[in-house]
């Protein structure tokens, strides 16, 4: 599978959240404006000298971004001892959305919709399970679209942020909507989900830790991607949202694997070697 991010990707998402124009930053590197243009469009692949000059500019690390832009760096496959989690797949507008079914002795949560509410309600019709509650990492559309439906099926708690309650096309009714406090935990089988609050991507956005299931898992939504981060909205929370991202979520024991809402999943230990967002340049 693919990073969700590239090179332009990445750059732009930088250069956002810290409020700067292209001409600015073409002001700090040197670099022409109309060259940072093109690459940030994607129109043509960097080269090392821009990487590590633009990398310098905003804040990255510039070795990892190196080995994303220039030499095709994936993380290592999921390990096959990661058990009890089913990856559901979902579509909106052609943007690949993934969401999970997270199971033990009969009993699911769902990470998320997938936007793809009807495949969430088939798994767990094939699989025999319970669902006992739908753990939400943001409000966005693409994440939580369907849930109306799901909650047609089974009446069960919701958890979302707070402060992401506004983003949500539909909201669950007063009565099983929750907002978890940090390290709230969740009971799923002999497993237990916590709540870890990144808020960055959204204000109040959620990760999920499972413990008891042998590799240590956290399922990030849009906080991390394999070798990047997820956009900051609004631009404002960038710095929150680094620090989600290198306090909280890279604080996680090494070997956890890390599920994401796009792309492939990743682990801590790779994403301290291989995230430009990391730490500092």
């Amino acid at each position: 599978m693919p990073l969700e991010d590239d090179f332009c990707d990445i750059v732009k998402k930088a250069r956002t959240g810290q409020g700067l124009s292209v001409a600015e930053v073409a002001r700090t590197t040197g670099l022409p404006a109309g060259d940072l243009m093109v690459l940030e469009r994607g129109g043509r692949s960097p080269t090392q000298a821009e990487v590590q000059t633009i990398s310098k500019a905003l804040g990255l690390r510039a070795d990892p971004l190196t080995h994303i832009a220039l030499d095709g760096w994936l993380p290592a496959p999921t390990p096959k001892s990661v058990t009890g989690v089913e990856t559901v797949f979902g579509d909106i507008g052609g943007y690949e959305v993934k969401g999970y079914v997270v199971h033990d002795s009969g009993e699911a949560v769902l990470i998320d919709t997938g936007y793809n509410a009807a495949m969430m309600l088939e798994t767990l019709s094939k699989m025999g399970l319970r669902l006992t509650g739908v753990c939400l990492t943001h409000g966005h559309v693409d994440h939580a679209g369907g849930l109306d439906e799901i909650l047609q099926h089974w009446h069960v708690p919701v958890y979302l942020g707070e402060a992401d309650a506004t983003l949500l096309s539909w909201r669950p009714p007063n009565k099983l909507f929750v907002s978890p406090e940090d390290g709230r935990t969740i009971a799923v089988g002999r497993l237990t989900v916590r709540c870890m609050t990144t808020p960055g991507h959204t204000p109040g956005g959620i990760c999920y830790r499972v413990e008891g299931s042998g590799n240590p898992i956290c399922f990030v939504g849009d906080t991390l991607f394999a070798g990047s981060i997820g956009r900051a909205n609004p631009p404002s929370l960038y710095q929150i949202h680094l620090e989600s991202v290198r306090q909280r979520v890279l604080k996680l024991p090494e070997p956890t694997v890390l599920f994401p809402g796009h792309g492939p999943a990743t682990t801590i230990s790779e994403e301290w070697a291989q995230n430009p967002f990391a730490g500092e340049a």
